[in-house]
């Protein structure tokens, strides 16, 4: 049995939900939602868990955080002490209020295009890396449930499922 995937065409992202409500209901998993924008409440019907892009981030932040406090520690004080405005540059903690300003803001930087770049990875979505839109007019103004045999044995079964919702369409493929 060849492995087959079904996708769904809706015009609404309200119809999409009760149609997604409606397949789990039955027992059926979705595996992914294709949208132009992001459809809320969608998550926790089809069972999406949260991200952990917040976690990321903050550990992209602390790293920038310790980098910028031990370059700073090490340009300022340990490799080019000098005297700026009567200020001694012989201590870290003397000096730590004038830094923290520059700690801020590469803690910010590092955490911002850490996040981006994560996202961008863990989305599949970088430059280079083949789509996986499987319509182009998902990113327009339509809306596609994908279903996969794999994830669900009776697949007829699904595709009728689909035709009892307010579909607007139904692609089946074999991959």
């Amino acid at each position: 049995m060849a492995n087959k995937v079904v996708y769904a065409v809706y015009e609404d992202p309200e119809l999409l939900k009760d149609a997604a409500r409606k397949l789990v209901t039955a027992g059926v998993k979705v595996r992914d939602v294709f949208s132009p924008f992001p459809v809320h409440g969608l998550d926790p019907i089809i069972g999406i868990k949260r991200t952990r892009l917040g976690i990321v981030s903050f550990m992209f932040g602390i790293t920038g955080t310790s980098l910028a406090l031990l370059g700073m520690w090490y340009f300022m004080i340990h490799d080019w002490p000098m005297d700026i405005g009567g200020k001694p540059s012989f201590h870290f903690y003397q000096n730590l209020p004038a830094f923290i300003p520059i700690t801020f803001e590469f803690t910010v930087l590092c955490a911002a295009h850490g996040m981006a770049i994560t996202y961008l990875i863990r989305n599949k979505t970088l430059p280079g890396m083949p789509p996986r839109n499987p319509d182009p007019r998902t990113t327009d103004d339509k809306f596609i449930l994908e279903v996969r045999s794999e994830d669900n044995g009776d697949i007829d079964g699904v595709v009728g499922l689909l035709r009892g919702t307010s579909v607007y369409e139904i692609n089946e493929r074999q991959y």
